[in-house]
């Protein structure tokens, strides 16, 4: 349990501003939580959170003091935060973000700060969405990246957006996603890999197996670089891993894959070259055809930059 008396600066405001400041580190999630189970009280009395507080009033907020610890080990610092420079495109149906390499795309049990989180604060914050009113929804995205997958991913503001990209985001006839990835060994033309996956669900790891669900993926030359081709990649199907996977299965692994990768060409590369991360983004999106609630975005298309760091070891490469 916390107690803090409200000063004289701090007078006029209201009471969920004030929790939100003296609780910086914690989820907006976490704050409202605390309102709808009347764990915020004033002098006392649990009140609601757009009462406004006046001087001198005793503020409790029924939080220990390892839960004020652990988010301050977990808060996410300012550029986190502020994800509106990853924003590609927002409208009120939607939201396309460039997803940095190394941040996860929904919550988990580690507790690490993801993206949907993320998302959900900033949509908060604008006053587009408020989790205490039963909406029936939760901005969400209509697809998964790996973890250290980089690049464009799409999220969904309200139910009937949500609702329609879940039908539709597998077809590669309307929603056409293409990434950028770099594998080991020389590829001097255009390919299909059509193998069927299947995920352990104890380790974590996708397998080609004849008992596996269909899994088809394209590829084009973008260039041949020493002992190493950039690639094109096009995913006819979106299973788990499905890129990382089938390029392993062909022998030209993903530079930097820690999970299906050549790892001694992968420690030499951070030996030589300082290179430690996954070769892999999803550069480019384009809506065809599409039926309301997203009918204007048809024929539209996005298209991201390599981040530095990727171009920086396409740079030293071509200079060996």
């Amino acid at each position: 349990m916390q107690k803090f008396i409200v000063k004289d600066n701090e007078s006029g405001q209201t009471l969920e501003k004030y929790v939100r400041k003296v609780l910086k580190d914690a989820p907006l999630s976490f704050i409202y939580k605390l309102f709808r189970k009347k764990d915020v009280k004033v002098d006392g009395h649990w009140q609601k959170e757009k009462y406004v507080i006046s001087s001198n009033e005793e503020i409790t907020i029924y939080i220990s003091d390892s839960q004020l610890i652990e988010f301050k080990k977990k808060s996410v610092d300012t550029s986190m935060n502020n994800i509106s420079s990853w924003i590609v495109y927002e409208d009120k149906n939607i939201l396309i973000i460039n997803k940095p390499r190394g941040v996860i795309v929904q919550k988990d049990k580690s507790g690490t700060p993801a993206l949907d989180e993320m998302v959900i604060s900033y949509l908060i914050n604008k006053g587009e969405y408020d989790p205490n009113v039963d909406l029936g929804y939760t901005p969400a995205p209509s697809h998964r990246l790996d973890r250290n997958t980089a690049g464009l991913i799409i999220f969904g503001k309200n139910i009937a957006t949500l609702r329609y990209l879940s039908k539709i985001i597998q077809d590669k006839n309307i929603i056409n996603k293409k990434y950028l990835t770099l594998v080991k060994g020389v590829i001097n033309k255009e390919g299909e890999i059509n193998a069927p996956l299947v995920k352990n669900s104890k380790t974590g790891r996708v397998n080609v197996s004849s008992d596996g669900k269909e899994a088809i993926t394209v590829y084009k030359v973008i260039k041949n670089i020493n002992d190493f081709t950039l690639l094109e990649v096009t995913l006819l199907t979106g299973r788990t891993h499905q890129i990382r996977v089938h390029l392993a299965y062909i022998n030209h692994p993903v530079v930097g894959d820690s999970k299906y990768g050549d790892y001694e060409l992968n420690k030499r590369l951070e030996k030589e070259y300082g290179f430690k991360n996954q070769f892999l983004l999803s550069y480019f999106l384009k809506f065809n055809k599409l039926d309301a609630p997203l009918e204007y975005l048809s024929g539209k298309s996005f298209k991201i930059d390599l981040p530095d760091e990727l171009k920086e070891l396409l740079l030293k490469l071509e200079e060996k």
